[in-house]
């Protein structure tokens, strides 16, 4: 059930840098986009095993993305 899955995920939401969180799937392209701070602006992004872009201001983390968000971590029929 897609809901619990949802669920389980709220203590990773509660340890995120921010109280208001943005996410945004593009199927097309398999990416899961999620950001910390509208508008992101962020000024360094970090490609980490080849997946994940996590996107920085000054020290600060303002969003992830997710390259073959569904490919490699899965999706829920």
């Amino acid at each position: 059930m897609a809901e619990a899955s949802i669920l389980n995920s709220i203590p990773y939401l509660l340890m995120a840098p921010s109280k208001k969180i943005w996410v945004d799937y593009d199927e097309e392209a398999d990416v899961l986009y999620i950001s910390f701070r509208k508008p992101q602006n962020a000024y360094d992004s970090i490609l980490e095993d080849n997946s994940v872009v996590y996107h920085y201001r000054d020290e600060e983390l303002f969003g992830l993305t997710v390259l073959a968000a569904g490919a490699t971590y899965g999706k829920i029929a």
